[in-house]
């Protein structure tokens, strides 16, 4: 049984390592990011958001790949994660990622700037209220992330 949430700023990998971490454990893989945003870009309310946790979360085994910053309800997964995984990899690198990938609105760039200083701690301290009894890993490196991949059954690839 795998129930783990994947945590981190905007471009950290989440989504890569999740998609590999479900490879290794046959978990399935749900990515809150297409779930969470409407088509025309607005935000999910916080009650029906907590709503469709509740039900992705009910299963059995998941990985559940999102952190949606100011927007986000953590409470309802972390409270059934066994397993929480926050990358804390560098703002240049997470920068240099977003600018590769595609254009981001300025509420993401707020967020994914002031991630460490304003939103870190929140989620830290949420894990340690909601999920005391989960196996929590914080990784800072590419490197730890292939270490976590390779501990959890799989080769080392190419970090994310």
């Amino acid at each position: 049984m795998v129930r783990m949430v994947v945590l981190g700023r905007g471009a950290a990998g989440k989504s890569a390592l999740a998609a590999r971490l479900g490879a290794i454990t046959g978990a399935p893989v749900i990515e809150l990011d297409t779930v969470f945003w409407n088509a025309d870009l607005t935000v999910t309310p916080p009650a029906e958001w907590a709503a469709v946790q509740r039900d992705l979360a009910a299963g059995s085994s998941w990985i559940l790949d999102g952190d949606l910053g100011p927007y986000d309800v953590l409470d309802v997964r972390l409270r059934r994660a066994d397993t929480v995984v926050v990358l804390d990899l560098s703002l240049a690198r997470c920068a240099w990622r977003a600018l590769r990938r595609s254009r981001e609105r300025i509420d993401f760039w707020r967020w994914v700037v002031t991630y460490r200083r304003r939103w870190l701690p929140a989620i830290m301290a949420a894990i340690a209220q909601r999920a005391p009894d989960a196996r929590v890993h914080v990784l800072h490196r590419p490197r730890d992330v292939r270490e976590l991949v390779r501990g959890t059954g799989g080769a080392a690839s190419p970090s994310p």
